[in-house]
């Protein structure tokens, strides 16, 4: 028996984190990463598939909106946001990736912003914050492979 859960083993990792945590290097590489995500992601708006999913998406509202990358007239509730914008990520597959196999700025970039932009006027995070949100959720999708036991077996079916 494992001493912890892995929803333990998340909340004891995440717990407490804060920005300062954040090494010079840690910064410079996510700055990259989200750099990259965003291109790619602008480049994907382009694509059918990210067409289907906005249409699809236009069904839904709420008193909430985030921003549809590329599309500055167009806002979304933050959950189809980050939808939206995260098949615009991986329509082309051209961003990140690592081992096993995953694309984590993907699914993780999209979200954060969506959420972030969300937050009313007098509550915005800073920039430091957004970083912090990146790095955990880079993290925690890490973690979720390291717990994975198909995640493990990805190598041996291609």
């Amino acid at each position: 028996f494992p001493s912890q859960t892995v929803t333990e083993n998340f909340a004891k990792v995440i717990h407490g984190l804060n920005a300062n945590q954040l090494t010079d290097q840690v910064i410079q590489r996510s700055k990259r990463m989200i750099l990259d995500t965003l291109g790619v992601g602008l480049l994907g708006t382009s694509t059918e598939v990210c067409h289907k999913v906005a249409q699809y998406s236009k069904i839904y509202s709420s008193d909430l909106s985030s921003t549809i990358w590329g599309h500055l007239d167009f806002r979304l509730p933050p959950l189809y946001a980050a939808f939206v914008n995260g098949v615009a990520v991986h329509s082309m597959d051209f961003d990140d990736t690592w081992h096993p196999a995953t694309h984590p700025s993907g699914a993780v970039l999209p979200a954060v912003i969506a959420l972030s932009e969300a937050f009313p006027q007098k509550k915005k995070i800073s920039g430091l914050d957004l970083l912090l949100a990146f790095n955990v959720g880079i993290e925690v999708q890490g973690r979720l492979l390291h717990f994975s036991k198909e995640a493990r077996n990805i190598p041996k079916r291609y």
